[in-house]
């Protein structure tokens, strides 16, 4: 899990199922996030698949003007134009977090 400020930031929440093909999506993927881990407001990201190809990506943002500079981002914006080719359902949500709290195993 990223290390996170104290709330409150934002969480884009992308949940989506992925289908066969990979034409490059692998590749793309770990590019953008070396992408994003330089955008101004990055947080970080959780992000988990199951094998019948359902995921969800958290990625974490200090504000909304963050959120919008990376959603213009011209590669993110080429990769998002691909999304047809990759995936059979996607839905983003975009979230403010107001509180968090958990604890880690110190063992």
């Amino acid at each position: 899990m990223p290390q996170l400020p104290p709330p409150p930031y934002y969480a884009v929440i992308f949940s989506s199922k992925r289908n066969t093909v990979d034409d490059g999506y692998y590749a793309l993927n770990t590019h953008l996030m070396g992408v994003a881990n330089d955008h101004p407001g990055y947080l970080g990201i959780e992000s988990y698949r199951e094998a019948d190809g359902r995921g969800i990506s958290i990625v974490y943002f200090d504000s909304l003007e963050s959120i919008q500079a990376w959603r213009s981002n011209p590669q993110h914006t080429a990769a998002k134009a691909q999304h047809e080719k990759w995936y059979d359902s996607h839905r983003v949500q975009i979230s403010r977090v107001e509180r968090a709290y958990g604890w880690e195993r110190t063992e």
